[in-house]
């Protein structure tokens, strides 16, 4: 045992390996450093052999110092809320890497002198929707429905909402206990299914400090429903707050039944809040479009200051705005002949390979409270089941896709063409790890 201690090489020589050196570029010296002394104990124990330690301690090493990993999203939901929701666009991308450093987010570069905060990103946003006369922006759609509540009605004041807007917006978060705990006191009218313009006036009182009109996010009533217009809740007397939701700026003829800022500011609201991450296609955020009077009043309030963006935030932002097409833009448009070509080309490969593969018809959605109920013609590779697993496992990107009776299908809706690749390579190597399966010849369509 003696012997072997002596052999276990120095720590400043495991160091000195261009390997690790390497490493403590990327992780620093104290991560490194502490996978070198794991190696050793592990050499000084007998477990490993003491010229093994370089190896052992860098396969120990994680590839990035966050553990944060990029994944291809086969699920085939667009903006997948397990998955970041949307992915940024390469103008998105490179706006927070430059700013990621020193960067004139709060200066003015010509006179030397402190400027507004984020005013490119703001510019952008008004520039985006005219018909606000003024924006702002916070660091989710429920941080911007808790300023409006803080701002106008947290002061014991009122808020009237129908009943079958109350809605759960995510991991048990209840847009009920959202707006109570800013101090403001509910009026729920309506029923579930039903709820009239009269309705919303009855609860009408000096102690009203808005109306709200709340997104459905993630579920749908169906059936024998009603609701009145956005321009007859803009009409009763007392500012008229809408959640858009899901970040829909303008009308969309792919989505004409999803609320969209502009529309809800020219039927009279006063306030409207929405989402960037979703629909819009950019970074996490909370965007609000209005009234100057109110907008001002929010931006004003003390707890604005909690719930602000930092610089990556509005670069992204504003990058979106401002550049081309974001990615969920692109792939709600890519036409799904277009899908089912590709869907068939990577099966035929799969095939060729020795795989279960074929290409299948599928049901893509928008996802992350968008769009609830909308589904979006797709393609999809199918594979066994037995895929699932070791695809979520694969490097250097893993593949996510969704099982459904017994295959696992990679939706190629919320696949980027330039991401084939490695999907395939993944695959591939997923393959050689499985037990060989029968292949039948399969349709490009899907039908046997």
């Amino acid at each position: 045992m003696t012997d072997l201690r002596r052999r276990v090489p120095r720590t400043d020589a495991v160091l000195a390996d261009p390997r690790l050196a390497e490493a403590e570029r990327i992780l620093g010296r104290s991560t490194v450093k502490s996978a070198v002394a794991a190696a050793q104990r592990r050499a000084r124990a007998g477990e490993i052999p003491p010229e093994e330690v370089v190896a052992a301690a860098v396969a120990a090493l994680p590839a990035t110092a966050a553990s944060l990993r990029p994944v291809i999203n086969a699920t085939g939901v667009l903006v997948h809320t397990n998955l970041g929701r949307a992915p940024l666009s390469r103008a998105a991308r490179e706006a927070v890497a430059a700013a990621a450093g020193a960067c004139d987010v709060e200066f003015d570069l010509a006179s030397g002198e402190r400027a507004r905060r984020g005013r490119g990103a703001l510019a952008a946003l008004a520039e985006a929707v005219p018909e606000a006369a003024a924006v702002h922006v916070v660091n989710n759609n429920a941080a911007a429905l808790l300023l409006c509540a803080l701002a106008l009605a947290g002061d014991g004041g009122e808020i009237v909402v129908s009943r079958g807007e109350m809605v759960e917006i995510g991991d048990g978060f209840r847009l009920p206990d959202l707006l109570t705990g800013a101090g403001a006191v509910l009026r729920e009218v309506g029923t579930t299914n039903r709820t009239t313009v009269d309705d919303y006036a009855a609860a009408v009182t000096t102690r009203t400090a808005f109306v709200l009109r709340v997104h459905p996010s993630n579920f749908r009533i169906t059936g024998f429903t009603s609701a009145p217009e956005t321009a007859e809740l803009a009409g009763l007397g007392v500012p008229l707050v809408v959640d858009v939701g899901s970040g829909q700026l303008t009308p969309d003829p792919l989505l004409p039944r999803e609320p969209d800022v502009t529309s809800a500011l020219r039927s009279g609201a006063a306030l409207v809040t929405a989402s960037g991450d979703k629909l819009l296609g950019g970074p996490q955020c909370g965007l609000l479009f209005g009234a100057a009077d109110l907008v001002e009043r929010l931006r004003r309030h003390p707890t604005a200051r909690a719930l602000r963006v930092d610089k990556l935030t509005l670069a992204a932002l504003e990058a979106t705005l401002r550049g081309p097409a974001p990615p969920v833009r692109a792939r709600l448009e890519t036409p799904v002949a277009e899908l089912s070509a590709r869907a068939a080309a990577l099966a035929t490969r799969f095939r060729r390979a020795g795989l279960d593969a074929r290409a299948e018809r599928s049901q893509a959605a928008v996802g992350g409270g968008g769009a609830p109920g909308v589904e979006l013609p797709s393609a999809a590779v199918s594979l066994p089941a037995a895929f699932a697993a070791p695809l979520r496992a694969s490097r250097p990107v893993p593949v996510v896709g969704r099982v459904r009776r017994s295959r696992c299908l990679l939706d190629l809706r919320t696949v980027a063409p330039a991401e084939e690749e490695d999907l395939a390579a993944a695959v591939l190597a997923a393959g050689r790890h499985l037990a060989p399966v029968s292949v039948s010849p399969v349709a490009v369509d899907g039908s046997a």
